[in-house]
């Protein structure tokens, strides 16, 4: 089927970035690994990722959100939808560059080990912000910044009253706190909040200055914006009227958890946020358009329907908001076509699980891409045999593993029938051993599906060289949905990107693959 892309909603997205086939990688920043780094991946650990990856012909590089999520490691569970985290700040990259303090011991453990790489990098950031202050706070450059953002106020009062309300969540504050005078607090905490004002500063430097050095290596930047936000978070402090914290977001029982999901965050009021203008989802697009030439839709189907469960009740006991089934492609649409109309990037969307056939003619109709894991892309309701990849569509982006999935290796051992099906497919024989060759053929199928994107986690293309990768397969997965687990968003990369950028069979390989 031919697309006329100018004729599509999305027509000025698509006319900014050109419609050809892009290949890239996906990374968590925080998994990231340099001889610079302080225990977890920073902005600038992403300079010498954009020279490999321009080095072998990669186009985009997808990260994971961002935001401040405070000492919660998931990215997912943000404090602010727009504030960066600080802990991602690269330290010998400041202004006046300072001497960082020594992060060796941490920068050569396994995992990240999130709360004292927090602890050093705050104590170290109090100090060098009191000394440089008032070089930086009394600029024009900063004033602007400041003028630009009328979220960053509010956020860093937040941030000052859960410093000394010790990290407690704001339901549990005081009354006077929960709904406060907020002029008043603003005048008392000034000194305060002008230490997290400087911190989101930095941080909108040092990002600003990763998308350019992008740029100019032709690599096109991919955010992520999370379609909820945590409960305890500035938003939800700052205006309570727009969420519903009577009920929680989560997820049905389906074929992969037969239990559900409770995530724990709120849901939108939306006839509020509607009688707003979108005026908060548009603030979110426009801070994420500063740093992003493409975007990844959160749970797209969320915004045509979301499961509600009663808090502290059971996934089984929810249902889907609107109730009323012909309601949904009328809100998600209205929505998507909002964020469409309210910022120039791309959104890709993640429309991955049970999602009514009715949503995803919507994203083709708007000219949003959808995602395809090769290994669910299957005719589940003619025998479950898989979709040749030559029949993907082209507003589409092909993968073989997502943050929550398995990793290929770990697919390929469990569930062993899958695989054995993938072998029938690709007239393979099985052996519990994923094969270098097999390994690389996976990979070159899903960058030569017809979909515009092809993106995948940049650990499966190090899983072609053993040396590369951790002995055990586990330690290679970023996250598992739905447990909390100390390996839960603490991965890092087994060798540093430097070491990545010398693997002269690496670069082969993937050459080889993009061929």
């Amino acid at each position: 089927m031919t697309i006329d892309f100018n004729r599509l909603p999305s027509a000025s997205q698509w006319n900014k970035i050109g419609v050809h086939s892009r290949h890239g990688i996906n990374i968590p920043l925080s998994s990231l690994k340099t001889s610079h780094s302080s225990g977890i991946g920073e902005f600038g650990d992403l300079i010498p990722l954009i020279d490999w990856c321009h080095e072998v012909g990669f186009e985009v590089i997808q990260l994971l959100p961002l935001n401040d999520s405070g000492t919660d490691p998931s990215p997912y569970s943000a404090l602010s939808s727009c504030a960066l985290h600080p802990i991602y700040l690269s330290l010998n990259r400041l202004p006046g560059n300072p001497t960082p303090p020594d992060a060796s011991h941490l920068n050569g453990l396994p995992r990240v080990s999130y709360l004292e790489v927090l602890s050093l990098k705050l104590n170290f950031l109090h100090s060098y912000c009191n000394q440089s202050d008032p070089q930086i706070t009394k600029s024009k450059e900063f004033q602007a910044f400041l003028d630009q953002n009328q979220w960053l106020v509010p956020y860093a009062l937040f941030k000052v009253l859960k410093d000394k309300l010790q990290h407690t969540p704001w339901m549990s504050w005081p009354q006077e706190l929960k709904t406060p005078d907020f002029k008043k607090l603003e005048t008392e905490h000034s000194q305060e909040i002008q230490f997290y004002l400087l911190l989101q500063y930095l941080c909108h430097l040092q990002l600003i200055d990763v998308q350019q050095y992008a740029h100019s290596k032709g690599i096109l930047l991919k955010g992520d914006i999370p379609i909820l936000i945590s409960p305890d978070s500035a938003d939800a402090w700052f205006k309570p009227a727009r969420f519903n914290f009577n009920l929680s977001a989560g997820a049905p029982p389906d074929a992969y958890n037969n239990e559900g999901q409770y995530w724990g965050f709120p849901l939108f009021n939306w006839d509020d946020i509607k009688h707003e203008d979108f005026s908060w989802w548009k603030d979110r697009l426009k801070v994420a358009s500063n740093y992003y030439d493409l975007y990844r839709i959160d749970h797209v189907v969320g915004f045509f329907r979301i499961w509600a469960i009663p808090l502290n009740h059971h996934p089984r006991e929810g249902k889907f908001l609107p109730e009323n089934p012909s309601l949904w492609v009328p809100q998600g649409k209205e929505i998507l076509q909002m964020m469409l109309n309210s910022s120039p990037m791309l959104p890709i969307a993640e429309d991955l699980g049970d999602v009514p056939a009715s949503v995803k003619k919507t994203l083709a109709e708007l000219g949003i891409c959808g995602t395809k894991v090769v290994r669910w892309e299957r005719k589940y309701d003619q025998g479950g045999g898989f979709i040749p990849f030559n029949e993907y569509p082209v507003l589409s982006m092909t993968t073989v593993s997502t943050h929550d999935s398995e990793t290929l290796q770990l697919w390929w051992q469990d569930p062993i029938e899958d695989a054995k099906d993938f072998c029938a497919f690709k007239k393979w024989t099985y052996s519990p051993d994923l094969s270098y060759e097999h390994r690389l053929e996976i990979l070159k199928d899903a960058h030569h599906t017809p979909s515009l994107f092809h993106i995948n986690l940049l650990p499966e293309y190090l899983a072609l060289f053993p040396e590369l990768i951790s002995s055990h397969p586990f330690d290679e997965r970023i996250n598992v949905p739905g447990k909390i687990l100390p390996t839960n968003w603490t991965y890092r990369l087994h060798v540093f990107i430097e070491d990545i950028a010398r693997h002269e069979e690496l670069k082969k390989a993937i050459r080889s693959i993009l061929k």
